[in-house]
Parts: structure tokens; C-alpha cells; sequence
């Protein structure tokens, strides 16, 4: 989808089109807070997602700042994927706004290589919903993914492996999915910044950068080559809450607010493992301190559970294994080893008193006080993902 939060906000506020507009955090660039994602007239000026709110309003002192809305864009996402259902079921959720979809099986996908299909899906989607979706058509995943993003907002890419030298080898390493900062950087160190220099980089240099695995498959990923299929079921490996806070907090001399926003967050993320039918038997803590390094902390229970007590629990005694030497800018809370609670499914465990049971969790954290909370899409075509 383009630009997806900021489209949702756009329908709703339909006289700030055409006007930078980034979304993030409290809509303050006062606050704390970063962007999530930004209308294409900001981009222009340089922000980005994840770009702190305060930057941003120094690149583009007239850009349009709101707060996120969750629910609404969660309405919107089920309203889009809705309406490519209506085309095929073969299709692999990878996010709020970002789906892979197999159109193999579509009639018509042979013909001016998908791309009727593909506009008829953008239709389908725009009819739904009022925005517009990016669509690569690729033999495979990743060239699909890095398709959807070469016409955006609104374009349709097709990309054959013929394509790949004139379409693909000219973009920077980092277009590819799965190349971060640090890859990107230590590829530079090689003298390889775009994709086509990484396909013709010896595989015998970059498995000794890299490593086997990761060499291996950075040889195969320039080359355009990408095995894996769309999954169209799969589940959860966790669920997870965050919150940026305000100001910097220390662990000991800001203990009750940082107790009461640990206390929320236990408390969101039992709430989401319950409405989507989960319990974990893995808690952990993330912090990240004032200079940007993160820590985290875990532990994990005899079994499953979705208690909200229980979580909170094994969260503060993570949390007091959190080294206190700076202050803290964000906390997390993350469940893992997640299990289904349905029919047929272990309970999860619960003490006496409706308090699920954690043994070795320190039970002496504080009374919980209050507050916190804190996700855009691709299509695939003929053995083809379509990536949005």
C-alpha cells in the first residue's frame, strides 16, 4: 500500500492532500516521538519513517504532524486485503499493509505479463477503500518486493528474469530485502554498492565477509534467484508492545513511572494474545538506553500463558535484571513461544485466584500505575508473487 497511514489519514482529513503530512507518535514534534510514515510531498523534504518527530519539523517546518491511529488503519488493512481475496486465497499476510499473493492459478495472468490482472487488484483495492496499492510482478518473492517499490504510488512493475540487468542490478544493495545498515556498510567496504556489483562479487569473497549462510545468500538474492514460496498460513512466533517515553527515565530514581508504563504494556499485549486466541510461555524485557544501545532480558515459564498478572510478573523480574547505567528511552514487553488456546489446545496456566502461576518470578514489583502504545505492503504473479 502507498504511503498507508498517512493515505488513512488523508481520506479523513481530504484538505490536507498535496500537503507534507507525517504521522508518529503523539502528532508533536514537541514530543517525543517518531515518524512512522510520511505523505510523498514530505518525503520530498527529506523525512523519513523512524525519523525523530522533532528532526522532521526542522526539514519541513510547514509539514502537517498526527498522531497514530491503530484501530483505523487495522480497519483499513482487512478492508484491502479483503478485496484481493475476491481475486485469489493464495495470499501471504506480511504486515498491516504489505501481502504477497501467488496469481498462478489467476485466469488472464499470462496475458501482457499479469498486468491486467494486476490493475484489476488495484481497482478492487481502490474500490474498497479509497487508496491506492504498488504492484510488483516477479517471478519470485524478492523481485517482487523490490518491484512494488520502483512506481510508487500507484504503479504496476513487472519484472522477468530478463529484466533483472536493466531493472535491478543498477539499484543500490540495500534495495534488496534483508540488507541492512550494517551489511550496506560493510559492502561498501568492498566497493559494492549496487546490486549488479554484488551479483558479480566472487561467492568466495562474500562468504568470507559474511559468512556461509548470509554470503551464500546474498550471491543468490543479486542474482535474483529466491526459492521460497508464499505462505499462506503460518503462525504468530510472538506478540509484542512498546512506548517511547517523553523524556529519558532512570531505573531507579524514575522506578514508579517506569513500573506503571512496564505495568500497561503487560497488560496491552495480554490483551492482544487473548483477543487473537494465544498464550506464551517466553517474556521478555527490551530497553533502549538514552545513547540508542538496547538490552533485553527474558524468561521463560512452565507453560503457556495469557494473564496479564502472570505476564507482568516475569516482566518486572526481567526488568530488574535491565543493568542501571542510563537512562531509558523505550521499553518493551515481548511473549514468544506462543501456543493456541482453542478447543483442543493446553489451557493456559492460571493460579488459584485467576493469576497465572510464573515460579522463580519475583513477585515484589509495585502497585501498576498507568499508560503506552506503539507497523506498511507487497503483491507476487505466474509462479509469480505479486508484491503491494
Amino acid at each position: 500500500m502507498d504511503a498507508f497511514y498517512a493515505s488513512v489519514e488523508l481520506l479523513r482529513r481530504p484538505e490536507l492532500r498535496g500537503k507534507p503530512v507525517a504521522i508518529g507518535g503523539h502528532g508533536e514534534p514537541s514530543r517525543r516521538g517518531v515518524v512512522t510514515t510520511a505523505t510523498y510531498e514530505a518525503r520530498a523534504f527529506g523525512i523519513r519513517s523512524g525519523m525523530a518527530l522533532r528532526r522532521a519539523a526542522e526539514l519541513c517546518p510547514q509539514c502537517v504532524f498526527l498522531p497514530v491511529d491503530f484501530d483505523e488503519y487495522r480497519r483499513y488493512s482487512r478492508r484491502f486485503k479483503a478485496a484481493i481475496a475476491t481475486v485469489t486465497d493464495r495470499i501471504e499476510d506480511r504486515g498491516i499493509d504489505e501481502v504477497y499473493i501467488d496469481l498462478s492459478a489467476v485466469q488472464g495472468i499470462r496475458v501482457d505479463g499479469g498486468a491486467p490482472v494486476a490493475r484489476d487488484i488495484q481497482r478492487r483495492v481502490l474500490e474498497a477503500t479509497g487508496l491506492s496499492c504498488s504492484i510488483g510482478l516477479a517471478p519470485n518473492k524478492l523481485l517482487a518486493k523490490i518491484a512494488s517499490d520502483l512506481r510508487k504510488p500507484g504503479g504496476v512493475t513487472i519484472v522477468d528474469e530478463a529484466d533483472i540487468p536493466a531493472l535491478i542490478w543498477p539499484l543500490p544493495a540495500r534495495r534488496i530485502n534483508g540488507v541492512g545498515p550494517k551489511a550496506e556498510l560493510q559492502l561498501e567496504e568492498l566497493g559494492l554498492r549496487t546490486i549488479g556489483e554484488l551479483a558479480a562479487a566472487p561467492l568466495s569473497m562474500l562468504v568470507a565477509r559474511f559468512g556461509a549462510n548470509y554470503g551464500r545468500w546474498l550471491h543468490e538474492a543479486a542474482n535474483g534467484r529466491d526459492e521460497r514460496p508464499v505462505v499462506t498460513a503460518s503462525e504468530p512466533v510472538s506478540m509484542s508492545r512498546e512506548t517511547t517515553f517523553e523524556r529519558d527515565l532512570h531505573l531507579r530514581r524514575d522506578w514508579q513511572a517506569l513500573a506503571a508504563c512496564l505495568a500497561e504494556l503487560c497488560r496491552e499485549v495480554a490483551a492482544d494474545l487473548r483477543r487473537r486466541g494465544y498464550a506464551g510461555r517466553t517474556i521478555g524485557v527490551k530497553a533502549r538506553y538514552d545513547d540508542f544501545r538496547i538490552v533485553t532480558r527474558d524468561q521463560t515459564l512452565p507453560g503457556a500463558t495469557d494473564d496479564a498478572a502472570a505476564i507482568r510478573r516475569a516482566a518486572f523480574e526481567c526488568l530488574g535484571r535491565v543493568p542501571a547505567t542510563r537512562r531509558l528511552r523505550l521499553l518493551g514487553v515481548r511473549v514468544a513461544g506462543l501456543a493456541r488456546t482453542g478447543a483442543g489446545a493446553e489451557p493456559p496456566r492460571r493460579g488459584a485466584a485467576g493469576a497465572s502461576t510464573a515460579p522463580g518470578a519475583s513477585s515484589a514489583e509495585p502497585a501498576p500505575l498507568a499508560a503506552a502504545e506503539q507497523a506498511e505492503l507487497p503483491l507476487s504473479g505466474e509462479g509469480n508473487p505479486l508484491a503491494l
